[in-house]
């Protein structure tokens, strides 16, 4: 079999080298050196390294009539002279073909168990899929690993994966494969409990001396229990007759959520753009938008005259259905389809915004919200949102360290 003559039918001889031991530099050029001398086409790689164990493995053709028994002897000699072990397995053409229906199951564990990865892995075989191959994507402040798998669609996987996960306390996001991943895309979150960590509406509250009063009904309007607008409307009208200047005073008492700040310029690095939509107050998603280069940002106004809260709000209700209508308008503005969209959210009010999206992620969410979601983080760092994007923690880390 030459270079020039690749094969080209699924029953052409073919052996796969397999190489194990401690890792170190020089070894996979070293293999490929010592299998050059016999004219072999190379089919596939394969490699891994973990706590500084390789594991190479090289699909090739079969070498030349007669030498078989020679690359075998050569090949073993050159991993004893490293100190490595070779195996050398005999066979028949390439890889069988992957089934249709691709996907991306990435599982978040704080930590990883056992139990839990067998219990993703054997619900993956469950529905009819195969586990291609698995790769770590971080390691701190959460596990993070991927299965690639075939086999089976995507929906359906979803779903019972999701039912999974459930019980067994992991997160799990399943996305299709395909190019579509590395598309540009568009992300919008809550901004409330999700992009920071306050409602703000109870931090205005708390300078109206009302803060129980409006955290009761905030509790029950994400629980679903209230209608959003009512509530809304009930809680501002608690804050009639503050001074405006207390605006400024809640600004400076926001704090964003954990890895909020590293998800935002880990995706605009990418190219992707980030808006906000909230059912709070453009008085401070305004200021979050400039503070953290967001590219889209829309809420509920405060109404302020002769320099005092009114008690009311002004302008377009920012609802559950309000927020996925902004999704839409953003996706247009940005030229994303939705289906490039990912939206991140924790209460009830998201869950039109979560179900509009291409994908959508119940973040530290309520139990109803985290049910319909197509997936949720239950991590209380938003940077891991990343994760189910394929982007691992040292790419992350790298891009850091560049731009410093």
């Amino acid at each position: 079999m030459s270079a020039s003559q690749p094969p080209q039918t699924p029953d052409f001889p073919t052996l796969l080298v397999k190489i194990f031991g401690k890792d170190r530099p020089g070894i996979t050029a070293g293999l490929f050196d010592t299998l050059a001398a016999f004219s072999v086409d190379v089919i596939d790689i394969e490699q891994v390294v973990t706590r500084g164990r390789i594991t190479l493995c090289a699909l090739v053709t079969e070498p030349t009539a007669g030498t078989e028994g020679e690359l075998r002897a050569t090949v073993h000699s050159w991993a004893e002279s490293l100190k490595l072990q070779a195996e050398i397995i005999s066979g028949l053409g390439d890889n069988r073909p992957r089934g249709s229906g691709r996907s991306h199951v990435t599982v978040l564990g704080h930590p990883l168990t056992a139990e839990s990865t067998a219990a993703i892995a054997t619900r993956i075989t469950g529905t009819g899929g195969n586990i291609d191959r698995i790769h770590r994507l971080a390691k701190y402040p959460v596990t993070a690993v991927e299965f690639a798998v075939s086999g089976c669609e995507t929906e359906p996987l979803r779903t019972a994966l999701a039912t999974e996960a459930a019980e067994i306390g992991v997160d799990v996001a399943v996305v299709s494969a395909g190019l579509h991943r590395r598309a540009q895309r568009l992300v919008v979150m809550d901004v409330d409990s999700t992009l920071i960590t306050d409602e703000v509406i109870e931090l205005f509250a708390a300078h109206a001396g009302c803060e129980a009063e409006v955290a009761e009904v905030t509790a029950a309007a994400m629980r679903g229990e209230l209608d959003f607008e009512q509530s809304l409307h009930a809680r501002v009208a608690l804050l009639a007759g503050l001074d405006a200047s207390v605006v400024d005073k809640v600004r400076t008492e926001v704090r964003l959520t954990p890895g909020a700040r590293t998800l935002i310029r880990t995706l605009k690095r990418l190219g992707f753009q980030v808006g906000v939509v909230s059912g709070g107050f453009t008085q401070v998603t305004d200021d979050l938008k400039e503070r953290l280069g967001l590219d889209f940002a829309s809420a509920n106004t405060l109404e302020i005259v002769d320099g005092r809260l009114t008690g009311r709000v002004t302008g377009e209700i920012v609802d559950r259905a309000g927020k996925a209508r902004l999704l839409r308008r953003f996706a247009a503005e940005a030229g994303v389809p939705l289906a490039q969209t990912v939206a991140i959210g924790d209460g009830a009010n998201d869950l039109d915004m979560l179900n509009a999206a291409g994908l959508g992620v119940a973040f530290n969410a309520k139990p109803v919200v985290r049910k319909a979601a197509d997936t949720a983080v239950n991590v209380p760092f938003l940077d891991a949102v990343l994760y189910l994007l394929g982007i691992t923690r040292e790419e992350v880390e790298t891009a850091d360290a560049n731009e410093d």
